[in-house]
């Protein structure tokens, strides 16, 4: 940058603006046609992300010469010229429409459609420079003919300029709701596709950057998914390289929208990769949360039909893919329909009898949602377990002074603990012992406001994870459940609980529900 300055203030832009007009010069000379390229390379490395030089070179009067220079009839200067004005036209927006201004539009097109590569690349690029934040000027390109050309270098053997038509037609997609069905009816979407297949990780991510704006239209969501860009683009989520996994959370989110993909999703095991996917951004994070939520939104009526009929006949992956999927997404209200009446349940448990660990992972995973969305609490429904997994020390520990290395004082009566026991059982304890807080140290903690039994049934619970809740003491201990955010004792406390709702009690209990934060209680 500091020598791009030093040559401009120096004077160097008016000698150089000079040097492109000798091609008016006649006859012009090897010689002479060497100088013009010469000064437009050089235009283009001083104007190269430098905004005042650029507004520089257009008060200089640089701009004109250079889309003359366009239809010069040596195709190294046409390119020079083009990589100036590409250059020139990058976020500066008086460049821009000095540049349209000049009648530079037909010819850039016209060189769209030169079989040399070097042409239709600098070509595309500038035209893509034009374009970029500039409405008014998108219009004036569509109007005077560049789609089809542009399309049509998706099929380029120069993966560049395949490459920066796929992100013009993504900028022609990105507010004109005509300009993606137009785009799409003129073929783009197939050799789009292809590009998602490949090796060059910047043509997946502007094929996928593409097919992500066009996939806002709900006709194009069914075409994308028909033509076989599902699965490209799942297969996209396992990149290391954020941009290209973010593109192609995008168009999955757009494809999701259309009822006539979700079973395609399904199918082809579109779930599990929006599940199990490790994603590098949070923007991508939120993308793939929403396309979840998307096609769970549609799992009813004509979709859910469909996918019940996979269920019975399709293939024995597919069946499981569908039942795994229906677990995560169904309503609650279909889950008999599901997995009783049409034998879901016996196809995630068969996974778990699989010999692959992920399909064994896939089952106990989609068991789990399963139970958890069935688990309402009326007489009829068993008391729930635990929602977090753990390893618990044993009842022979409970209240014993054989490595215990913290007392609490109880109504007066000491109970011996294991810390090590209690940080594992909840953010509470761990809050008390890693925290600032002044038991962190302490070898006798005073525990005020809990009776004895109270106490001893908690860490009952928390040494075994599990206990039989009696209804004299099930409202204390869900205040102390709550007290020491023990998720799992409040739902057994809950349950015993809602089994005494009664019309008599039934506005105490709710207060009891609100004062404890007891979701399950509350519900019932």
């Amino acid at each position: 940058p500091e020598h791009q300055q030093l040559i401009v203030d120096s004077g160097a832009l008016s000698h150089l603006v000079n040097l492109l007009r000798r091609y008016k010069d006649s006859p012009t000379s090897r010689a002479v046609i060497s100088v013009i390229r010469r000064a437009a390379d050089a235009i283009t490395n001083l104007a190269h992300e430098n905004s005042s030089i650029k507004t520089r070179v257009r008060m200089e009067g640089g701009i004109p010469p250079l889309v003359e220079l366009l239809e010069f009839t040596d195709t190294k200067v046409q390119r020079a010229a083009a990589g100036a004005l590409r250059t020139l036209a990058f976020k500066n927006d008086e460049n821009k429409n000095q540049i349209v201004e000049c009648n530079a539009l037909p010819t850039l097109i016209s060189m769209l459609r030169s079989d040399d590569a070097a042409i239709h690349y600098e070509a595309v690029g500038v035209i893509g420079n034009l374009v970029h934040s500039s409405p008014n000027i998108k219009k004036e390109v569509l109007a005077a003919g560049a789609l089809q050309p542009v399309i049509g270098l998706l099929t380029s053997c120069c993966s560049e300029s395949q490459r920066e038509a796929a992100l013009l037609l993504g900028q022609f997609a990105a507010t004109d709701s005509d300009c993606k069905v137009h785009i799409v009816q003129r073929g783009a979407v197939r050799p789009l596709i292809e590009m998602l297949h490949s090796p060059d990780i910047q043509l997946k991510e502007m094929s996928a950057f593409a097919l992500g704006r066009l996939a806002q239209d709900t006709h194009n969501q069914a075409g994308i998914a028909h033509m076989g860009g599902l699965v490209p683009l799942l297969k996209l989520l396992d990149s290391k390289n954020g941009s290209l996994q973010h593109n192609a959370a995008f168009a999955l989110y757009g494809l999701a929208d259309n009822e006539d993909n979700v079973s395609d999703f399904i199918r082809v095991g579109g779930v599990q990769r929006l599940q199990d996917g490790e994603f590098i951004v949070q923007a991508t994070k939120d993308c793939v949360a929403k396309t979840l939520k998307r096609l769970e939104e549609k799992i009813h009526g004509r979709v859910l039909n469909h996918l019940l009929y996979l269920m019975r006949v399709a293939e024995k992956p597919v069946q499981r893919r569908v039942a795994f999927a229906l677990a995560h997404l169904c309503s609650p209200d279909d889950q008999r329909t599901i997995f009783i009446d049409n034998n879901g349940l016996e196809l995630l448990l068969g996974l778990l009898g699989s010999t692959n660990p992920k399909q064994q992972l896939d089952g106990a995973v989609a068991l789990y949602k399963l139970a958890n969305k069935a688990m309402t609490l009326s007489p009829m429904d068993a008391a729930p377990p635990s929602p977090t997994p753990q390893v618990y020390l044993g009842e022979q520990y409970v209240n014993n002074a054989t490595l215990s290395d913290v007392t609490f004082l109880v109504e007066g009566r000491r109970f011996y603990a294991h810390r090590i026991c209690l940080l594992a059982s909840s953010d509470a304890f761990r809050a008390m012992f890693d925290g600032g807080y002044r038991e962190k140290d302490a070898r006798d903690i005073e525990i005020p406001n809990i009776r004895w039994e109270v106490f001893e049934l908690m860490m009952r619970f928390i040494y075994t994870g599990s206990v039989d809740v009696s209804l004299d003491i099930a409202q204390d201990l869900l205040g102390a459940a709550d007290q020491y955010l023990l998720e799992g004792l409040k739902r057994l406390c809950e349950y015993t609980i809602a089994q005494d709702v009664t019309l008599d009690n039934v506005s105490s209990m709710y207060e009891l529900s609100e004062a404890f934060h007891a979701i399950s209680l509350r519900h019932t």
